[in-house]
């Protein structure tokens, strides 16, 4: 047996250990599912970093935490995620954007042809080619990233949805309705965390509205009760 194996708490203790600020509990939870799903894919024997992967990283992360106050926060709990699963952020940043900078001049009809080039066409050929390929929703989620890059609009149309993943899928020989399912997962997590996230925002706003008139009220209470002592002084 292998006792060198990292755990999901030691990875939950490094994460900690690193970003000592506390985090929106709405948040932490997405922060740390997300923490042990990228955990468990590293101490995998099959797994294979690539850029789909980062892309799937960065697109999940960036887009659940994107209402999260205090900004200047998100950048470091990143930076903390990514060191405690043994990972560079700045590395995962920069694979990221350079596979969307890539896919200038793709076409969606070439993407579902599977007929891609530059660094997309061989992240994907390194799949195709690989029997043993670990396949992971962070992955299929850097896949669906890409195809909002070549064209977001065709996503919005839910049988184009389907027949776009359903050919990616098949070109990267992974099994349709797993991609199906875990981007469907994706989008409706997505949408109930930014409708908490308003709700939220909302809340904040409506308290913040309350202190400022209570506030108000104190000072013109206080302010009347200066010139009713000033008015009985002379």
């Amino acid at each position: 047996m292998n006792n060198s194996v990292r755990t999901v708490s030691d990875a939950k203790r490094a994460f900690y250990g690193t970003h000592t600020r506390p985090i929106n509990s709405i948040y932490r939870r997405v922060v740390e599912e997300l923490m042990v799903e990228m955990h468990l894919l590293s101490v995998h024997q099959n797994f294979v970093y690539d850029a789909l992967y980062a892309l799937g990283i960065t697109t999940t992360f960036d887009r659940f935490m994107q209402s999260y106050r205090p900004e200047s926060d998100v950048a470091p709990i990143f930076s903390a995620l990514c060191s405690s699963v043994g990972l560079d952020s700045a590395k995962v940043r920069s694979d990221s954007e350079r596979l969307l900078g890539a896919l200038a001049g793709a076409s969606w009809e070439g993407l579902l042809k599977g007929d891609v080039s530059g660094e997309l066409g061989t992240v994907m050929g390194q799949v195709q080619n690989n029997p043993n390929f670990k396949y992971s929703r962070l992955f299929a989620i850097g896949a669906y990233r890409v195809m909002e890059e070549i064209d977001a609009d065709a996503l919005k149309d839910n049988e184009k949805f389907k027949t776009a993943v359903e050919a990616v899928a098949t070109t990267l020989k992974l099994i349709p309705d797993k991609v199906q399912k875990d981007l469907e997962l994706y989008r409706g997590n997505l949408d109930k965390l930014n409708a908490a996230a308003v709700a939220i925002a909302d809340t904040i706003a409506a308290d913040r509205k309350k202190r400022a008139e209570r506030e108000q009220e104190r000072a013109a209470a206080a302010e009347k009760a200066e010139k009713k002592d000033e008015t009985t002084a002379v």
